[in-house]
């Protein structure tokens, strides 16, 4: 296998090498142990929510297989993690009694953790709000985001003396939109005007909760995890130019201008009204002072990246690229059906690094899936990851090189998990799990990015 070597002299010494899980993807066993009911519990079993009928039920058993994969972390040789922890096992019904027996749970993972020298990064809240919550409105309720500061108070409070990495949210677009215009994911709704009201009150729960964390956990580093999606026009006609431009503050400008302090797009402000999801004047979710109250000073800002889109006019609010989630993928496609970009990626860096100017810029996500299963001898040759991977790395070198601030990278994803809508379909681990026996096999990516980051 042919692959480019990566420069890693090009990256800060103390650079962060890691791994990223999330709670509902891999744990299992959701009402263990005292928790409560998530959305996502609810939305998996309904009828053709998910592929092949697949649920969290028992995901990758990490709730009972944690120490294992705690040790192949530690093989790993990675020195950072990133995982979420569940509202619903801190507290069940989303506010009120805390259940002692979920923080144990996390106590335990962030000793082992610890005593295997791997630092633990923290995320409050991946998608999987308590159903209790949903069921008093959710997202759309402002009240939520008290909810959530309360949620970030208990658990900052009991982990805070070991955890410093902390992480408000992941990815508040797929909150907003993926759950509430698309109803791909859960809660499964489809109004964008509801959409645009619980990215904002995700958002206004960050900033809320950032000064909480901050003192409740001395020394604390704390930030946000935004997905992006980087656009170019399809052609350079002004209708595809235009296009881009509001694709742009759709699937990124949205959420990371507030966060910088820049408040809402100004021109997506004046489109949506202008396709109905907002009144005419008003934006009924936003009260005085929230802007300055989401801009709360963060430490760093995370990165999801995975791959950029070419815009046409009339689908700038569509990610669809034409390709067809599966295997085989056509050449320079994941399985997902994304194209593969890292060049992309380098230049969002350098453009967050230039219009936000953050302190420091992890990339808290980027994987790629493929399906390669075992060899008869065992073997799992997923070339096509390793690949992918080391074209990524490298641009993040690239944009470390001009001055991009970038501190660590965590590849999505450790384990083979569920992946939300696409269930076990789409695997990204670089370990492979049978998910019948939950047998785990690390990948030839395990052995090659244990190799690049051991020196």
């Amino acid at each position: 296998m042919h692959t480019e070597p990566v420069d890693l002299s090009l990256l800060p010494s103390d650079f962060a090498w890691g791994v990223a899980t999330s709670a509902y993807q891999i744990e299992g066993s959701p009402r263990a142990d005292g928790a409560g009911e998530s959305i996502w519990d609810r939305f998996a079993v309904q009828p053709g929510t998910i592929l092949n009928g697949d649920s969290g039920e028992t995901a990758c058993d990490h709730y009972r297989r944690w120490e294992e994969d705690v040790e192949l972390m530690a093989e790993l040789g990675v020195g950072a993690y990133r995982f979420s922890v569940a509202w619903t096992r801190i507290l069940p019904d989303g506010a009120g009694e805390v259940n002692r027996a979920g923080l144990t749970f996390y106590e335990r993972l962030v000793d082992a953790l610890r005593d295997a020298g791997i630092e633990p990064y923290v995320t409050l809240y991946h998608w999987d709000l308590p159903q209790r919550l949903e069921e008093a409105g959710g997202w759309r309720n402002r009240e939520t985001a008290g909810a959530f500061v309360e949620y970030a108070r208990v658990v900052s409070e009991v982990l805070g003396d070991r955890v410093t990495r902390w992480m408000t949210h992941n990815e508040p677009w797929v909150t907003a939109f993926a759950g509430h215009r698309d109803g791909v994911f859960a809660p499964g709704r489809t109004d964008f005007g509801e959409a645009l009201a619980v990215g904002h009150h995700v958002l206004l729960s960050h900033g809320l909760a950032v000064p909480v964390i901050r003192q409740n956990v001395p020394g604390a580093s704390v930030g946000i995890a935004l997905d992006c999606r980087p656009a170019v026009p399809a052609t350079r006609a002004p209708a595809d130019v235009a296009a881009q431009r509001h694709f742009d503050g759709f699937r990124n400008r949205w959420f990371f201008d507030p966060v910088f302090g820049k408040g809402y797009p100004s021109d997506m402000m004046k489109a949506y009204r202008a396709r109905g999801y907002l009144p005419a004047k008003s934006a009924p979710w936003l009260q005085s002072g929230d802007l300055e109250l989401i801009a709360e000073p963060i430490d760093f800002v995370g990165i999801n990246y995975y791959t950029s889109i070419a815009v046409r006019a009339g689908e700038e609010e569509s990610e669809d690229t034409g390709v067809p989630h599966g295997s085989p993928a056509p050449e320079g496609y994941t399985e997902m059906g994304w194209p593969i970009t890292p060049g992309e990626l380098t230049r969002f860096l350098e453009r967050v690094h230039e219009t936000y100017e953050p302190p420091m810029i992890l990339i808290t996500e980027n994987g790629a899936s493929y399906s390669d299963g075992p060899d008869e001898a065992g073997v799992i040759a997923d070339d096509r990851r390793i690949r992918y991977l080391e074209r990524h790395i490298g641009a993040v070198a690239q944009a470390a090189a001009t001055g991009v601030p970038v501190a660590g990278y965590f590849v999505w994803s450790l384990l083979d998990n569920l992946e939300w809508a696409s269930g076990f379909s789409q695997r990204f681990g670089l370990v492979w799990v049978d998910h019948a026996t939950q047998q785990r096999v690390p990948k030839n990516s395990f052995h090659w990015y244990r190799q690049l980051i051991g020196g």
